[in-house]
């Protein structure tokens, strides 16, 4: 069930209001899936299915990516102001501390989420902010690159290497180990989600000086990171079980920075494991 919800935050200037968009299915306890930077809600479609026979799935564009309009003038991307919007868009949406799932930029966020106590658990797929500074640099240019190419290529060439194995990996080889998996029509989808993220250069800013040192206590926290992983190398999950002790380190084998498409059935057994 496709859907939007407005609702509305706070700042110094006063109250406005949010449209974020999401996808909702299934039943059970209630689970929040967030995608990494200049992705969309469909990065998660690969597990959807399974993860709905168990869960009520809740996968949403954050704000100024997908069909998420952006923040209101004069809110920043940063982590003190995205985290309490999600608060808000939770309730908003009638759940109250949902499991959380999130990849990349969105795995952050979900280690946020728990650190605040607004969720149940925590599942982070090869999570940003357990970088040193010239892994952060390097993953922040291979993004800026990964943008560039996204807006600079007409749709009709999109749509032409999309069609293609070999066009398909030259599109998000980056993201994905086996991108020939991924269909036509998603990767021109999410290339123009790439493309078209108004949220983007100001999370990517926002992000520079962020480093994940805080623990998660009292919540299952599962730290899962790809073996194949060439965005955010896998050694930045030990850092991530030293920052969080309590933590369950998973490996994926095979799987790059954007597991859910790699090996669907892993990624969705992970994630309800420490939903149960």
């Amino acid at each position: 069930m496709a859907g939007q919800v407005s609702f509305s935050i706070e700042s110094p200037t006063g109250s406005h209001t949010l449209s974020v968009a999401y996808e909702r299915a299934g039943a059970g306890e209630p689970l929040l899936l967030l995608h990494g930077i200049g992705h969309h809600w469909q990065a998660w479609q690969p597990v959807m299915s399974a993860l709905a026979a168990e869960r009520d799935v809740i996968a949403v564009d954050l704000p100024g990516f997908g069909r998420s309009a952006g923040l209101p003038d004069g809110f920043a991307y940063d982590l003190s102001t995205v985290v309490p919007v999600l608060g808000s868009l939770c309730e908003a949406l009638g759940v109250e501390r949902p499991h959380v799932a999130g990849n990349s930029l969105g795995g952050l966020l979900a280690l946020k989420l728990g650190r605040a106590k607004l969720v149940r658990s925590v599942t982070a797929l090869s999570p940003a902010g357990f970088w040193t500074e010239g892994e952060r640099r390097y993953a922040f240019g291979t993004l800026r690159g990964m943008r560039y190419g996204a807006r600079a290529l007409p749709l009709p060439v999109i749509e032409r290497l999309a069609g293609t194995s070999a066009g398909r990996a030259a599109l998000t080889s980056t993201i994905y180990a086996r991108p020939g998996w991924r269909s036509p029509e998603s990767v021109v989808a999410e290339t123009l989600a790439l493309r078209e993220a108004t949220g983007f250069a100001a999370t990517l800013s926002a992000g520079r000086s962020v480093l994940f040192t805080d623990d998660v206590p009292d919540i299952p926290v599962t730290i899962a990171w790809g073996s194949r992983d060439r965005l955010l190398p896998r050694r930045q999950g030990v850092r991530a079980k030293q920052a969080i002790p309590g933590a369950r380190l998973v490996r994926l084998p095979g799987c790059g920075h954007v597991p859910m498409n790699d090996d669907p059935a892993l990624v969705a057994r992970v994630i309800l494991d420490t939903s149960s």
